[in-house]
């Protein structure tokens, strides 16, 4: 006899599937922010789920909320399964960061908007190297690099 699924555990004890779903996404931008658009576009495609972008006038409060360091800042801040990923961080790490959820990490930034992450990818133009960093009630420490 085979073990029962996860999932399929959690249906037989009554949850209802909607809560155990992956849930949508979150992506507060800067208003009418075009990489925003391309980095979104990205994650979509490789989380398979739906994504709601809300131009936000006031996401700097929204980021103080989150606990996004103000120097990490950057165009946009997404909540994935209750992670803050600010910024083109990469969606490989995205999902690494989501697997492992490392204790006193609360999400990843990437600062700014180097030319080549995610979303900001131009055509004949080289790549900038540009660290993940990640935050939270632990500090902060680079969780990838990403050279050109």
């Amino acid at each position: 006899m085979k073990k029962p699924t996860f999932l399929a555990a959690l249906l037989a004890l009554g949850a209802p599937a909607a809560a155990i779903a992956a849930s949508d996404i979150l992506v507060h931008r800067d208003p009418g922010c075009g990489c925003c658009e391309k980095w979104t576009a990205q994650v979509r495609q490789q989380f398979g789920r739906r994504v709601t972008m809300i131009d936000d006038q006031r996401r700097a409060a929204f980021q103080k909320t989150r606990g996004v360091p103000a120097d990490l800042s950057s165009c946009h801040t997404a909540i994935v399964d209750g992670m803050v990923f600010e910024g083109h961080v990469p969606i490989a790490d995205m999902k690494r960061v989501l697997a492992q959820r490392p204790k006193g990490i609360k999400g990843l930034a990437v600062a700014g908007m180097p030319l080549g992450s995610p979303g900001m990818e131009v055509a004949g133009v080289r790549p900038q190297a540009y660290d993940v960093i990640a935050f939270g009630p632990a500090g902060r420490r680079v969780y990838a690099r990403h050279n050109s």
